[in-house]
């Protein structure tokens, strides 16, 4: 898509920018996405810590570049998209700063001369550190990614391999490594605070073979991590050059899945190797990767952030977001019929698709496929002829989803006669009747900025889990106690694992007991207080990020010890 066809038009929140919404070839998306301001902040701690020249591929809100300003470091700021600087101001922001370039040469060997050239003059010697803004990218992909492989740094021979490295027994160094910032705030924020020495690296997806490469092996060389860490295998290729460097530097790779990792995992060759941990926060899933060849498969639950959702001292009762009882969570719609549509199905699949939604949902099956083999072996034919994998995971995702969507719509309509307040995507427009009158509606909310407010706000906040989790809990079974908030959650297996449920967290069997229990609990504030408090606790001693890199940590010194 090109850049000057993007419409741009900032999210203001108390007098500054913390979003900018962009209109491209009829698709909507925004520039910061879930993480905010904050994942500019982090990346601008990990510039900072790193000195050298930091040179922004895309200013994105331009909170990053302005922090590296502050801190005394020289910026190059490598930047097309006029639309989006003049919404954030960013450009603006820095016009009479000359210890800051901004350059938006048509050409990248014009742009990267210029950089270089600003760079020898205003800090001799200094290294440069890229990094590509992914949204940016995604704009112009053609010139972020010249300029990328151009500024890259150059690749050294080849060097032979040695010994595996020992895994530490004090703390490690962790190379923290990513296609998209997605938990690496956490699990940063959480090495920072074990003093486990930590460096972020986002790869991007537009990135050339021999700029990835030269990339993570410059951030291996310059830093001498322990090991590699990833979150739902992102940073990591589908056709395992990562993997392959990593076995060359003979560094151990540790993946930690907060997302199905049955429905990604088949989508890489390889997806592991022998120096490769996968950790799942789904405990169902740990027998069917192990009977899948995957040499090192480990439970490491989701966790907290406490320092972000953190309780209030007190309740604005006129605040717009003060709800008795509030949902926060997607409709469904929108995504379901984008994976449906991806997957390109048969006339006979998509005849078959509610039917399948609805079986699927009440069976004990985790995968689609499985539940077809048990109860509609009729469709494997149609299901085997989508041909690829990733035409085949798409479908089994759409059926996932839409099981979601009709079990959502289904408990907030048993909830209506309590008016809740329903946060989430557009599509809650078309799931419930009444709006105004039976139920509000808020747009989606920032997840680092907001939430953390939002929750203590209501006084029950209601969650209904994917269907893709027949076992697990879902996030914000931490988030909201967290933040001692009441929480009435659905029953989940491994639920008994985290809380004590009915002390620590409310839950319900099923949607025909929801209308019961709000009205219970509605009542009796004491007993939310109590229950808030609880699991509170609960999570302060049990369920923080620094605790679960410490658990990972633990597991890789055992793998890769000695």
């Amino acid at each position: 898509m090109a850049a000057s066809d993007t419409v741009a038009t900032p999210v203001v929140e108390d007098g500054r920018v913390i979003d900018v919404r962009l209109e491209s070839g009829g698709k909507t998306w925004s520039l910061a996405g879930r993480s905010g301001r904050a994942a500019e902040e982090r990346l601008a701690a990990a510039r900072v810590a790193d000195g050298g020249v930091p040179v922004f591929l895309g200013a994105g809100l331009g909170v990053a570049v302005a922090a590296c300003r502050r801190a005394g470091l020289p910026v190059a700021v490598a930047d097309r998209d006029a639309a989006v600087s003049l919404a954030t101001g960013a450009r603006e922001a820095c016009a009479d700063d000359s210890g800051l370039i901004w350059v938006d040469d048509a050409d990248p060997a014009e742009a990267a001369a210029r950089i270089r050239a600003f760079a020898a003059a205003i800090a001799p010697g200094e290294p440069l550190f890229p990094v590509v803004h992914p949204v940016h990218r995604r704009l112009d992909p053609a010139w972020y990614g010249a300029l990328a492989a151009l500024l890259a740094p150059p690749a050294a021979a080849a060097p032979a391999p040695s010994p595996r490295r020992v895994f530490p027994k004090a703390l490690p160094r962790v190379l923290c490594l990513t296609s998209r910032f997605f938990l690496l705030g956490e699990v940063v924020r959480a090495c920072e605070r074990l003093g486990a020495p930590c460096r972020y690296l986002e790869t991007g997806d537009e990135l050339d073979r021999d700029a990835f490469v030269a990339m993570v092996r410059a951030a291996v060389e310059g830093f001498r991590p322990d090991c590699v860490l990833t979150v739902n295998h992102l940073g990591v290729d589908r056709e395992g050059v990562l993997l392959g460097l990593l076995h060359e530097l003979r560094l151990p790779l540790a993946s930690w899945f907060v997302d199905s990792p049955e429905l990604t995992l088949p989508l890489y060759r390889p997806a592991a190797t022998e120096g490769t941990v996968i950790f799942t926060w789904d405990l169902d899933s740990i027998e069917p990767l192990v009977s899948a060849g995957f040499p090192h498969v480990h439970y490491l639950p989701l966790a907290a952030d406490e320092t972000r959702f953190t309780p209030r001292a007190s309740r604005d009762e006129a605040h717009p977001w003060r709800a008795r009882l509030s949902f926060v969570g997607n409709s469904m719609w929108r995504k379901t019929a984008m994976r449906l549509a991806a997957s390109r199905p048969s006339r006979l699949l998509f005849d078959a698709f509610a039917s399948l939604a609805e079986g699927f949902a009440a069976s004990p099956c985790r995968l689609v496929r499985q539940y077809m083999e048990r109860s509609r072996p009729d469709l494997l034919p149609a299901y085997a002829a989508l041909g690829t994998t990733e035409r085949q995971l798409a479908f089994e995702t759409a059926v996932i989803w839409e099981a979601t969507r009709r079990y959502r719509q289904e408990c907030l309509t048993r909830l209506l006669p309590f008016k809740p307040l329903v946060v989430g995507d557009p599509g809650w427009h078309d799931s419930l009747d009444g709006e105004g009158r039976t139920w509000s509606y808020l747009p989606e909310l920032a997840y680092y900025d907001q939430l953390p407010q939002f929750y203590p706000l209501s006084d029950v906040n209601f969650n209904a889990t994917s269907r893709q989790m027949k076992g697990a809990v879902n996030q914000r079974v931490f988030d909201v106690p967290a933040c001692r908030a009441f929480l009435l959650t659905d029953v989940r297996a491994q639920m008994d694992r985290l809380f004590e449920p009915g002390r620590e967290v409310a839950v319900y069997d099923g949607p025909e007991e929801l209308e019961a229990l709000a009205e219970r609990y509605l009542a009796d504030a004491p007993a939310r207080e109590a229950m808030a408090r609880a699991g509170h606790r609960r999570v302060l001693a049990h369920h923080t990020y620094p605790m679960r890199l410490t658990q990972l940590f633990d597991v890789m010194r055992q793998t890769f010890g000695a």
